[in-house]
């Protein structure tokens, strides 16, 4: 790998049908890295057992993250694509890093005080999470990992956890660095908050046409009458509409907003059909994918062979400098 090349870890939960959230904040980015990086993405079923969902509930929704991420243009040749459950160096190497983390350290993580404010069961799988995201990304020696601003204290863990590592045994684990998002798309829901799962305000990316127009139609706006101008600003359709359309586009539709005389509802029909015209490639290659299970499942199982070929010489190196070899 040349010294310009940086290896990138990124991954997803296998948590439900995937939205135009989980696409412009985090899919559409990912993929664009794989022009210029050596990019690692894993399906995070190991993660998603913090929630004990159906076993084929788990494994359907593991394969259709492959599948949505295929036909949105992940090329399997340049990035890595794979199930976290078929690397097994990661849970060796978060043992070993869980008996270097001081319960203090995940005791002040916010994200398992916000689920479990949230009503989540707490167990010891969501507690001890952080170590486990950082053995996922330490094992491929990852340069990089992009997040959020809201989710850089996980990667801070990491990095203090390869660092004591470090400290104890010697410089074995690469100390990965924070790619922030700082223009993260906002992709508001159907009620105007943050698109997300937890809020049942998604708008799907491969949906039913009929269902993905009713949704749209239900999305929240204000009272203001047909005739009067309307404040694009301030109007989730108008915010949604602006990811998908080019900036001529924005613009036309930023006039009729202004002008007066537009009704939500045209707004909405706008943004449907843009969302259809936008979504038309990937939703026809994601019938293409789903009629070929077994290119998929070989896409993921070499993905898997090639993420082992960085992983176990890493996990070697844990291995010989804790006394296991």
């Amino acid at each position: 790998m040349s010294a310009e090349v940086k290896r990138v870890l990124s991954g997803i939960q296998p948590s439900g049908t995937l939205h135009l959230g989980n696409y412009f904040g985090m899919m559409k980015p990912a993929i664009e890295l794989q022009e210029q990086n050596q990019c690692l993405y894993f399906i995070a079923d190991y993660h998603a057992l913090t929630q004990l969902p159906e076993p084929e509930q788990l494994r359907e929704r593991s394969r259709n993250v492959a599948v949505d991420f295929l036909a949105c243009g992940l090329d399997p040749e340049r990035t890595l694509l794979f199930r976290q459950s078929d690397i097994p160096e990661v849970p060796e190497l978060t043992w070993v890093l869980s008996c270097l983390t001081p319960i203090g350290l995940l005791e002040r993580c916010h994200s398992y005080k916000d689920k479990v404010s949230r009503g989540i069961t707490p167990n010891h799988g969501l507690f001890s999470y952080p170590v486990l995201m950082a053995a996922d990304i330490l094992v491929y020696g990852s340069h990089l990992v992009p997040v959020g601003k809201d989710q850089k204290q996980h990667l801070e863990v990491t990095r203090d956890l390869a660092i004591k590592f470090n400290n104890t045994y010697g410089e074995v684990l690469v100390v990965p660095d924070a790619m922030i998002r700082d223009e993260v798309a906002v992709v508001p829901g159907l009620d105007g908050q943050k698109m997300s799962k937890s809020y049942g305000n998604t708008i799907e990316i491969f949906g039913p046409e009929k269902k993905i127009r009713k949704k749209i139609m239900k999305i929240v706006t204000d009272s203001t009458p047909l005739e009067d101008p309307k404040d694009p600003d301030n109007c989730n359709v108008f915010a949604l509409y602006k990811l998908m359309a080019d900036e001529e586009e924005v613009a036309v539709l930023r006039e009729r907003y202004l002008a007066g005389g537009m009704g939500y509802g045209h707004a909405k029909q706008a943004l449907f059909e843009k969302y259809l015209e936008y979504f038309a490639a990937f939703r026809e290659k994601r019938v293409e994918l789903e009629a070929n299970p077994e290119r998929v499942e070989q896409i993921l199982q070499e993905g898997a062979r090639r993420a082992r070929d960085f992983a176990k010489p890493v996990l070697a190196k844990v291995r010989e400098a804790v006394g296991l070899v």
